[in-house]
């Protein structure tokens, strides 16, 4: 006999079926028992005798059953599977369940985030959270078609890289085989997408694990993230941003039919209007916050730098490998980089910045002089970059791309409250792995390995 989800039975009247779940809840009337069985689907009614009595809320169970049609005024207008029930031939408990240490039948948001992600595997029983875990393959799985209908190819690229420096703090990884030296995990795959069109792949994109040491906020994970990372080549900022445009708005029409999108093409907005009418270069262009309507806009002419006080250099707003725009090289030239603009675009929504791309410097000379602008020296830019500008002598050809903050896309389309509730293992706000208690000590025998020495605080 076919094993069934829940929901694929609602058509099988009068067959008997197999089922498999956890029991939701269990009301006892003596003679007849029902319950409401659970899986990943949806819930459906059992029926049964007192034999029933015997399992308890969580249980995880085997039944097998006849489906029948609920009479008339039982119907549950409520429950997809509300016109039947299933009534119980047989049954074997499959594994016992203590008491929940939370009740999973209400959204969590009242629960303290600590518990919850101690017991994820708990947390991600409820319905909200199955929910958001659905949406979620679900946008992965229409971003792969509609790219590859577009000839790009998914192409993985390494999680042990070099360090260099992008922006945010490096996770360092120490090597076994070359003691003293450490890879870094990746901030993205920056510097391998644009050698990909060195190669002559000219479309590559990739769902790409990023890593980033930075402070956690509501709408940013710490450690780890998803992005949707793209890269073209023979292309202007304007290719890039109506493809992503075509797809998001094709997602949205496919995935989440009941939301609006306001505007159609999506507006753009110089930078320095942004932050006058705005206040903020990711602006919420919503005139009334309606939870189902999504005002995406682009944000662009960026500067190219501004000046870190802190660090007493030119730092690069977006990277240091986006273009300036062509008509503000005379800026360079002049040292007025104040002045500078980017070939930069970022994507917002709803207040939210979700991507953000640019036009990249294919250019090593341009390159390098970007770098030592930044305060890098020729030997450390060459020690750090110099397998780039190496590739750029190859013949590259002029490029550009864009990264999706997909957890932060998610996280404002499904109205979340934080970027973790879309997440399905992420850290707390204290840096600490969801379930796994990470980071954590390792023996001396695994440090004596490595040659690490830890100094204790």
């Amino acid at each position: 006999m076919k094993r069934y989800f829940i929901t694929d039975i609602i058509n099988k009247v009068d067959q008997e079926v197999e089922l498999y779940g956890w029991v939701n809840s269990i009301r006892d009337h003596k003679k007849v028992v029902f319950i409401d069985l659970r899986d990943r689907s949806g819930l459906v009614q059992l029926v049964g005798d007192e034999s029933l009595s015997k399992l308890s809320v969580e249980d995880v169970v085997y039944i097998k059953g006849k489906v029948k049609k609920r009479p008339q005024h039982l119907v549950n207008p409520n429950l997809e599977t509300g016109e039947i029930e299933v009534e119980v031939v047989s049954f074997e408990k499959l594994s016992s369940a203590d008491v929940l240490p939370f009740n999973i039948s209400d959204l969590g948001y009242d629960l303290d985030e600590q518990i919850r992600l101690k017991y994820r595997y708990l947390d991600l029983r409820r319905d909200r959270m199955k929910r958001n875990l659905f949406y979620r393959q679900r946008v992965l799985s229409e971003v792969r078609k509609f790219l590859a209908s577009r000839q790009f190819w998914e192409v993985d690229t390494p999680i042990l890289t070099k360090s260099t420096p992008e922006g945010a703090r490096d996770f360092i990884v120490p090597s076994r085989l070359k003691k003293g030296k450490f890879y870094a995990l990746p901030q993205s795959p920056q510097q391998y997408k644009q050698l990909l069109m060195v190669a002559g792949v000219e479309r590559y994109f990739q769902i790409a694990r990023c890593f980033r040491d930075e402070d956690p906020r509501a709408d940013r994970a710490y450690g780890e993230f998803t992005q949707i990372d793209i890269e073209m080549s023979f292309v202007t900022q304007e290719d890039i941003r109506r493809l992503v445009e075509q797809m998001i708005i094709e997602i949205i029409e496919k995935v989440f039919p009941e939301k609006k999108i306001l505007q159609v093409p999506f507006p753009i907005i110089d930078y320095q209007t942004a932050i006058k009418k705005y206040n903020t270069d990711r602006p919420d262009i919503r005139e009334s916050k309606d939870e189902n309507v999504l005002a995406f806009c682009w944000v662009v002419d960026f500067p190219a730098f501004e000046w870190s006080d802190e660090e007493k250099r030119w730092t690069a707003v977006h990277h240091p490998f986006t273009s300036p725009k062509k008509e503000d090289l005379k800026y360079l030239e002049q040292g007025e980089y104040d002045k500078v603009r980017a070939d930069q675009y970022d994507l917002a929504l709803n207040g939210f910045e979700v991507a953000g791309g640019s036009i990249r410097i294919t250019d090593p000379n341009l390159q390098s002089k970007i770098f030592q602008i930044m305060g890098h020296s020729e030997a450390d830019v060459k020690k750090k970059f110099g397998h780039l500008l190496k590739a750029f002598s190859y013949g590259v050809p002029p490029h550009g791309g864009i990264a999706i903050g997909f957890d932060r896309l998610l996280q404002v389309i499904l109205n979340e409250r934080s970027v973790r509730e879309v997440i399905a293992f992420p850290a707390t706000s204290g840096g600490v792995t969801a379930v796994m208690s990470a980071p954590d000590k390792v023996s001396d025998e695994q440090l004596k390995e490595l040659g690490i020495a830890v100094i204790e605080e």
